[in-house]
């Protein structure tokens, strides 16, 4: 019985590939799939940022609307990805060594696995060294919609203002008539009290009567077109903050649904470089 043990022991290790503990990794293969994959991404999404599919813009008309900027961006990402992770991986296939004696199944699993890795590497390479550049492309377009927005209404409590913010204050000061006031002495108690009304979102009657007699003395208009005047210019600033929460909202909406969609495409993008570094290690073998 132990002569049947023994001979069957030496029969297997002279059947099976002896180990010598070397990966079955072919790391430069992996290093150029991945640098491949972040060359490729970073080109696809600087063409993408400039053909305006991941920016939005501050005009009407141009550009991608906040609503339709998650599903554009959630497109290019897939897009990018497909294209990016399928080359890398199939750089990665077929640049890694032949694995001679290997039994077909371990050879497919050790290709799917180069090709997650190659993925893997490409995404950390694209995150770490492009990051704020990445960021800037996708986001940049958006964030200027919001800062042109928003500029007017931040610089009325500020002490430098916007054209737009002084255009509102010389309306207030206007003289009656065609002539003008020239006044300029209560133009920053004015830009107070119409941040304070833009922050609460109404002006107390007590700021609307004061600053309506002020506008009246100052430039010597009718106390009721003096009212209106107070009216129209805290109704039109009111407005402009309110527009500017619309638009941060529905950013915020966006860029929730941006990055779902994202590590939708991420998982699309390991799978292809999975299947693709499949494909590249197939035909390696076949050209041995």
């Amino acid at each position: 019985m132990e002569t049947i043990v023994a001979a069957r022991a030496e029969e297997l290790s002279t059947a099976l590939p002896i180990s010598h503990g070397r990966s079955a990794a072919s790391w430069g293969a992996i290093v150029a799939g991945a640098l491949v994959a972040a060359a490729v991404s970073l080109i696809m999404l600087a063409l993408g940022a400039g053909l305006g599919l991941t920016a939005v813009s501050p005009w009407q008309g141009y550009g991608v609307t906040a609503a339709t900027f998650a599903a554009t961006t959630a497109i290019w990402f897939i897009v990018t990805q497909w294209v990016a992770a399928g080359l890398g991986g199939y750089i990665a296939g077929r640049l890694r060594t032949r694995w001679i004696g290997t039994h077909t199944h371990e050879v497919f699993f050790r290709d799917t696995a180069h090709g997650l890795v190659t993925w893997a590497l490409a995404t950390v390479v694209v995150v770490s060294v492009l990051g704020s550049y990445v960021s800037s492309l996708i986001g940049g377009g958006f964030h200027a919609a919001t800062t042109v927005a928003a500029g007017g209404v931040e610089s009325i409590a500020t002490s430098s203002m916007s054209p737009a913010a002084n255009y509102g204050l010389d309306k207030l000061f206007r003289g009656s008539g065609d002539s003008p006031s020239g006044t300029t002495e209560h133009r920053g108690e004015a830009a107070h009290i119409l941040a304070n009304a833009v922050t609460s979102g109404e002006m107390p009657a007590a700021d609307r009567a004061y600053l309506a007699a002020l506008i009246s003395n100052t430039t010597g208009t009718s106390a009721a077109e003096a009212e209106k005047r107070v009216d129209d210019a805290a109704a039109s600033a009111i407005a402009a903050q309110t527009k500017v929460k619309e638009l941060a909202d529905a950013g915020r909406k966006a860029s929730a649904e941006a990055a779902i969609f994202t590590a939708l495409a991420m998982l699309v993008g390991a799978f292809i470089a999975s299947v693709s570094a499949a494909l590249g290690g197939r035909v390696r073998d076949q050209h041995p």
